[in-house]
């Protein structure tokens, strides 16, 4: 009997159900290992992935931001975003569209299970690496230095709307990286972006002290918004062209 394992997998017999109580996974016919691994662990693999690392990048772009703000201003013990604003950024601005990741899929099932050389991608570990991880590292540390350093040139007349200018900025990165990041749209990552741009128009009414809608709404503000916006966010979405169309997925 095997002692160890990575993961144990019981088969529901005639014998018993001991083995399988005792197993982290569960089948009643021997057949089903094939779509336990090809389908179910591929897509386990790929989504605990995308999701770990992308809310590493969620937690690293506004620990730059905060970085630079503090290095600007000599180091002042000084928090950029404070109260709700600093708590809502990982959960109703961006919780949605984030958590849904777990949601995504790269191929249909059909495929995966026609295709079972695809598994051999897995294998090598390319997804979750040292090498996507330090990239994520990489796009966190870029967006973070663009969206600040940028908010201190372009808005320099306005530097006092400093935080309303940089979260909203920030709110939609993070928004259009789940647009970047994710490879199958399903209807509720719709629903989850309608969502966090509706808490980020309900803060604008709530949250008078953070936000300035009359400055929010002004031409020269709505200009430089998208100039910022896509100093962060156009670079990753070339990159993803660019990969798609000279070094695209076996599966592709």
């Amino acid at each position: 009997m095997i002692q160890a394992a990575d993961a144990g997998i019981g088969i529901v017999g005639k014998e018993g159900k001991q083995a399988s109580l005792a197993a982290d996974f569960s089948i009643t016919q021997f057949s089903f290992v094939c779509r336990l691994l090809l389908w179910h662990g591929r897509n386990s693999y790929k989504r605990c992935a995308s999701l770990s690392q992308f809310i590493i990048h969620r937690g690293l772009i506004i620990s730059v931001m905060q970085a630079i703000f503090s290095a600007v201003f000599f180091f002042v013990s000084i928090s950029l975003y404070q109260g709700i604003l600093l708590i809502g950024y990982s959960s109703f601005f961006t919780m949605g569209p984030v958590f849904l990741l777990v949601l995504d899929v790269d191929v249909e099932a059909k495929i995966a299970m026609m295709y079972p050389e695809l598994y051999k991608e897995l294998q090598k570990g390319r997804v979750l690496s040292y090498k996507t991880f330090f990239m994520w590292i990489l796009i966190s540390v870029y967006q973070g230095a663009a969206i600040m350093y940028l908010a201190i040139l372009l808005f320099k007349e306005d530097f006092i709307h400093v935080i309303a200018i940089t979260f909203t900025v920030l709110i939609v990165t993070e928004l259009l990286m789940v647009i970047v990041t994710v490879r199958t749209w399903h209807w509720l990552m719709a629903v989850a972006q309608i969502f966090s741009l509706g808490c980020y128009f309900l803060a604008l009414v709530f949250l008078p002290s953070y936000f300035d809608p009359e400055f929010l709404t002004s031409p020269n503000f709505l200009i430089k918004f998208l100039a910022l916006t896509a100093a962060s966010c156009l670079p990753l979405f070339i990159m993803k062209y660019l990969r798609k169309r000279f070094a695209p997925p076996i599966y592709a």
